[in-house]
């Protein structure tokens, strides 16, 4: 078996658990849910957590040796493994409970496969680590054609901001070249970083530090870097360890435009 098929199979995993997981979410909508304090003002709904049961159904069955790591139950399997899944059940906890559907279900295989799944479209966003697609129930696969053609640019204001005060993503903002250029939007979602995948928002901005191992995260990232977009930290450096951050653009020329003004 060559590694584009392991790939491929370990992108429908990556899809079909983010699709358990969408399933549960949209079940669950509207209803009174238990909540869990992470403290800081974070927190986890029973959405969240059931989920996240749901994800890792699909990757034991799958994937019964892969190691996981998922938002709510942390870390399972062996310490060091190669294969890791990283699990972000619900991305956008604060507005499910709050009545709004702007959320995403986020599943990676680290450094391969990836899936974001839309849980009030059905759509589902996926990698193979090669070429993003978009797949709707019915419907053939679509390549997703990253283009900046809407100027909209979906800044991350949630805290915390560990590149303050040298970056802070409100003076991006407030660019005066910003406005001229762009329409700025916040989601609060990861789902941002997929719509950018998919040419529907022009760039994707947050502060932040090595996020591409990070279970909000890393599943966008793969979309983008598939898709042909521009990824690199707020600093314009390779995300890795020593990363800051992440600037997701459509393409070169917004990726310079919006690094022009964070410098």
């Amino acid at each position: 078996m060559t590694n584009t098929q392991v790939y491929s199979e370990d992108c429908d995993v990556a899809a079909a658990g983010a699709r358990a997981g969408a399933e549960v979410v949209r079940a669950l909508y509207g209803r009174r849910l238990d909540r869990v304090d992470k403290g800081a003002g974070d927190f986890a709904t029973e959405a969240d957590v059931e989920a996240e049961k749901a994800i890792l159904g699909v990757l034991r069955a799958a994937r019964p040796d892969d190691a996981v790591l998922g938002e709510e139950q942390g870390h399972q399997g062996a310490v060091g493994a190669v294969r890791q899944w990283l699990v972000d059940p619900l991305c956008g906890t604060l507005n499910y409970a709050t009545g709004g559907m702007l959320v995403a279900v986020n599943v990676a295989l680290r450094g391969r496969a990836a899936a974001v799944a839309d849980p009030f479209t059905g759509e589902v966003f996926l990698t193979d680590g090669e070429t993003a697609r978009l797949r709707r129930d019915g419907a053939a696969d679509t390549l997703l054609k990253p283009t900046s053609a809407t100027g909209l640019v979906d800044v991350n204001l949630d805290p915390p901001f560990p590149n303050a005060p040298g970056f802070r993503a409100v003076d991006l903002l407030a660019h005066p070249e910003f406005a001229g250029r762009f329409r700025p939007r916040v989601v609060s979602t990861t789902l941002a970083l997929a719509w950018v995948a998919a040419g529907r928002r022009a760039a994707y901005v947050t502060d932040g530090g090595d996020l591409t191992a990070s279970v909000h995260f890393a599943a966008g990232i793969a979309l983008c870097r598939a898709a042909g977009c521009v990824v690199t930290g707020i600093d314009g450096a390779p995300l890795g360890e020593s990363g800051r951050g992440l600037v997701a653009a459509a393409d070169d020329e917004t990726h310079g435009l919006l690094m022009s003004m964070l410098r």
